[in-house]
């Protein structure tokens, strides 16, 4: 009898073990497969000496610092994504300094709050991206952030080729920008949406500028104009803690959703393997206009990259497996490289099919 016991409790015992041990290895497992953390800059415009425009006796260094410390505070709260502030207090911080700050982060995307003014009684928010005047600038910058490369060791073995400076590398980077743009589009589309139709402001549509803060940076990047202190009524809505809120959530909101939009081809069960020849997963890295060719001193080292036109766009893959682990595998290594914004994709033959559905197919 007290054999029978001892054996039943140390059943269990081993029982209780390997569900411990499974649970921690796929806990691994779910960690490996997309990014760790979505890494957001938020840059609080002005700030010490410079207190940006003073509309109404309003200062916009204190209100666009509200802002960002509410809109992080938001997002704090999301398991994954990290922020990051160029600045949490009223000191001043160089325009160069706060891209550099999101780059030397890697970060995922850059959002620069200020407020607007204007000698008229303009009314009403906008959310700016970077205009074409300012991509000579922004590609210098992508160029000399590039070149990082050549200080790793036997770079000239992994890179075989690489030229930062070579006419092919900067079409690379130039897709990139494209790329960038493209997303930082979508960001600030989510951005003006959420303050017309949600918090019912005066739409001043997302537009195109050549923002110094927005050429530092080398990742998808937005400048939010919240309003116009210069207008007496929207000023103190702005100044006020329910407009400073309603403003930081709106923009909190489309982050989180621009964010969720990136997920939307990834998926959290690693444990499960296509068998099928018909079904395969690739990792789409970039896509762009510019037809490149795909060396691996174009793609950071990265080897046996796919090209495949898609109407007037080029779409560049990378570890393509009917085995879902090893395209996990392969996402890592691209997100390794510097393809933060890397996801997963499948296809059943020539047909685009959501990941999720290639994962239920036997």
């Amino acid at each position: 009898m007290q054999f029978q016991q001892n054996h039943k409790i140390n059943t269990k015992r081993r029982f209780i073990f390997l569900l411990l041990i499974s649970f921690i290895l796929f806990s691994n497992s779910l960690t490996i497969l997309g990014q760790k953390k979505y890494v957001v800059v938020l840059d609080a415009g002005h700030g010490g000496k410079d207190p940006g425009n003073l509309g109404n006796g309003y200062k916009e260094k204190h209100i666009a610092l509200k802002v960002a410390l509410l809109v992080g505070k938001k997002l704090s709260k999301s398991n994954d994504i990290k922020v990051i502030y160029t600045r949490k207090s009223d000191v001043k911080i160089e325009l160069w300094k706060r891209g550099e700050i999101a780059n030397h982060a890697k970060a995922n995307l850059f959002v620069s709050i200020h407020c607007d003014s204007h000698t008229s009684n303009a009314y009403g928010a906008g959310t700016f991206v970077l205009g074409l005047r300012g991509n000579k600038k922004n590609l210098e910058i992508a160029k000399r952030e590039n070149a990082v490369i050549l200080q790793e060791d036997n770079y000239k073995d992994k890179y075989k080729g690489f030229d930062p400076n070579s006419a092919e590398s900067v079409i690379g980077l130039s897709l990139l920008q494209e790329e960038n743009l493209d997303k930082s589009l979508a960001i600030a589309s989510f951005i003006q949406n959420n303050f017309a139709f949600k918090l019912k402001r005066n739409d001043r549509k997302v537009k195109q500028d050549n923002f110094q803060v927005l050429r530092e940076t080398i990742m998808p990047s937005v400048l939010v104009e919240l309003g116009f202190l210069t207008n007496k009524k929207e000023g103190r809505y702005l100044n006020s803690k329910k407009g400073q809120t309603l403003m930081a959530g709106a923009i909190a909101d489309a982050i989180i959703k621009y964010f969720k939009n990136l997920k939307i081809n990834t998926i959290t069960d690693t444990n499960k393997i296509i068998k099928t020849d018909k079904v395969v997963f690739k990792v789409q890295i970039a896509s762009g206009k510019n037809k490149i060719t795909t060396k691996p001193y174009n793609f950071k080292g990265l080897k046996d990259i796919e090209r495949v036109k898609v109407g007037n766009f080029y779409k560049y893959y990378y570890g393509n497996s009917s085995m879902f682990s090893e395209v996990v595998n392969a996402l890592k290594k691209a997100k390794l490289k510097g393809y933060s914004s890397a996801f997963i994709v499948a296809f059943k033959g020539q047909k685009k099919i959501t990941v999720k559905e290639a994962i239920k197919m036997k």
